[in-house]
């Protein structure tokens, strides 16, 4: 079983980012898990491609960027000349993802598509064989620490369960209230990256969190 996490840095501490990044550096963690929002796709606004190149140069782990975005179009490109190491957009802000998809692998970047809790998770199967990852979002997009929406699990199993019918390589990625009580649950219903945020950054000791979150 996979067991890939990816904390967000979007719960880091800004002032102190170098030194969280630092830590990631040290810890067990797989992927930096980088949330993109742009105030109008969801209502916050957190950050792009300026935060981008100190990350890219402090970070070792590949950065896994999610972008919370309309026309992600226009953008994905210059995520991926960022340094990017997947980069995601989210299906219920297109209307075709596949010229997107398109964009995304002729840089050589491994691609991610993404849904809210109220999309039909069906939606996802027809995509499955076009891309690395799929993201099922725990909670909605937009802000961290929200609770973890618990009829996630049966969506997992569902994709998990296509995935290996169809004999894919296809990783299912987790985003949202996920923490040390339910990582197990996750990994144990299918899916292979878990994104955690506050779990990770809130915590007296983020690297045994991390350890613990993956054991």
């Amino acid at each position: 079983m996979t067991k890939i996490l990816a904390p967000s840095v979007l719960s880091a501490d800004f002032g102190h980012l170098e030194r969280d990044l630092e830590m990631i550096n040290r810890s067990e963690a797989d992927w930096l898990h980088v949330d993109v929002m742009d105030g109008v796709f969801v209502p916050n606004i957190s950050f792009g491609f300026p935060l981008m190149e100190p990350m890219r140069q402090y970070c070792t782990k590949p950065l896994d960027v999610h972008l919370m975005i309309v026309h992600p179009e226009k953008y994905v490109e210059r995520f991926c000349d960022a340094g990017a190491w997947s980069v995601g957009f989210h299906l219920e802000a297109v209307e075709d993802p596949l010229p997107i998809l398109d964009l995304i692998k002729a840089k050589g970047v491994r691609t991610c598509l993404t849904i809210n809790p109220d999309i039909d998770v069906q939606r996802l199967v027809p995509y499955l064989d076009k891309v690395d990852m799929v993201l099922l979002m725990s909670v909605f997009a937009g802000f961290g620490g929200q609770k973890f929406i618990p009829e996630t699990m049966d969506k997992i199993r569902f994709i998990r369960t296509e995935i290996d019918r169809r004999g894919l390589n296809t990783l299912i990625e987790i985003d949202g209230g996920v923490n040390s009580q339910n990582a197990h649950d996750l990994y144990a219903a299918g899916a292979d990256a878990l994104v955690a945020g506050s779990a990770v950054f809130g915590s007296s000791d983020p690297e045994a969190t991390i350890r613990e979150m993956k054991a």
